[in-house]
């Protein structure tokens, strides 16, 4: 089964906690503190793999959480960090967060690795809060929490060359003939219904990537058809091959048909227009064929060359291939995005809203509910089993302003104050 997209959900490891000791060697009075940091979360990675043809693999396996740093220890030996989760994924996968759609990695090329998800850093040792003041405190910190994100996984074929046109014009047979792919053929439309890769070679030693791609109908960009699935395959291609049915023997138009498919692409990506587009007038064996193909010719606006061929016989093949491999040589690499081949030369600012540290709410219950990403991370990093903690928490969150906003907000002694899933009970 070809699959092309997944939504994942990933999530770094957490640092390890802190720890709270003391020297107790032998003859060593009053030794001082000896707590070790806690190590480095797991960063998930994503690693491109070059004999993966497909997403399968998260089709069943949708979650993946790295593993945690170690605990740090006494003596002032700090945890080990935890070894990165490597995701293998296979060559042009495009990854994005779900959230923003903002594109976090596009995977090419066989080894290339991107930091998806990182690790959380490790909570500190009681070692390292000692001053002057306090030579011997009992806090420590607990790790910081991994990132964690859900992201859409696209795979975008990694093909030279890509056949498109309407259904049962004869793609698969094309390729068939001219590689050593056994892609499915039959007398129907829709008989494609996963996109096929094959090698070609030339006479002359010269190889490229074809891809055969589910046929496309009117109205493939906007859902309609099974086209509208995998024409995101078209965008890695450097060379279109257009293939026209020039017998006509299902009654429609070739020159309309020429028409309708390059009115698909445009509407799906402008891009698309800017690919070099050969066109192959197959079927040349059936009869009224030429009759059609001169008909077409004077129609024809673009300058695009025309080969024409019969897939079934073998006629006009070697020629093809020839110009396509031609082609392929002056063809420049098209970026994903229009954007990335600025990226070297512009700087891009992006206006974004100032984060606030926390927020205030009342919930249904008259509770005050305190949230935001900076309150919730020092919450999870506090060791509430620790006084001393327990009192840094409080000077923390009077230093954000969290004490006086509340009062603004109108909050009374006694009154209760929920963050995450835990209440505390507001003081004056």
């Amino acid at each position: 089964m070809f699959v092309d997209q997944a939504k994942i959900y990933i999530k770094g490891g957490d640092g390890g906690n802190g720890m709270v000791a003391f020297r107790r060697e032998k003859y060593v009075p009053k030794g001082g503190p000896a707590g070790g940091d806690g190590g480095k979360g797991a960063d998930v990675i994503f690693e491109v793999e070059e004999g993966l043809r497909t997403l399968m693999d998260f089709r069943y396996n949708r979650h993946f959480k790295a593993p945690r740093g170690e605990h740090g220890m006494s003596k002032n030996q700090h945890g080990k960090n935890a070894k990165d989760m490597i995701v293998k994924v296979p060559p042009g996968t495009v990854v994005t967060d779900a959230e923003t759609h903002a594109v976090i990695a596009d995977l090419t090329e066989h080894g290339q690795r991107a930091v998806i998800a990182k690790g959380g850093r490790g909570g500190r040792g009681n070692s390292r809060f000692a001053t002057p003041a306090n030579p011997a405190p009992e806090l420590s910190e607990h790790g910081e929490p991994g990132q964690e994100r859900e992201v859409i996984l696209e795979l975008k074929l990694l093909a030279d060359v890509g056949l498109v046109g309407f259904p049962s014009v004869g793609k698969s047979t094309l390729l068939s003939v001219v590689s050593s792919a056994k892609p499915k053929i039959a007398e129907y439309h829709f008989t494609t219904l996963v996109p096929n890769l094959g090698m070609v070679e030339t006479e002359d030693g010269r190889d490229f990537v074809m891809a055969d791609l589910p046929g496309l109908i009117e109205g493939a960009h906007s859902g309609v058809g099974l086209g509208h699935q995998f024409l995101r395959h078209i965008e890695r291609t450097r060379v279109i091959v257009h293939v026209i049915d020039m017998s006509a023997i299902e009654g429609r138009d070739p020159y309309e048909d020429y028409v309708t498919i390059n009115r698909e692409l445009e509407e799906y990506n402008l891009r698309l227009t800017e690919r070099p587009q050969i066109i192959v007038a197959n079927k040349m064996d059936m009869p009224d064929a030429e009759e059609n193909l001169a008909e077409f010719k004077k129609r024809l606006k673009e300058d695009h060359p025309i080969f024409p061929i019969s897939a079934l016989t073998r006629k006009g093949l070697r020629e093809l291939l020839f110009a396509v491999a031609d082609m392929l040589e002056d063809a420049p690499d098209f970026p994903l995005q229009a954007e990335e081949d600025e990226e070297a030369h512009h700087v891009l600012y992006k206006h974004e809203k100032e984060q606030k540290e926390f927020e205030i709410t009342r919930g249904p219950d008259a509770k005050f509910i305190l949230s935001g990403d900076a309150v919730e991370k020092l919450f999870k990093m506090t060791d509430f089993s620790r006084d001393e903690s327990v009192r840094r928490f409080a000077r923390q969150l009077r230093g954000m302003g969290v004490d006086e906003a509340l009062r603004e907000k109108g909050a009374k002694d006694g009154d209760t104050v929920k963050l995450l899933e835990f209440e505390f009970e507001f003081i004056e």
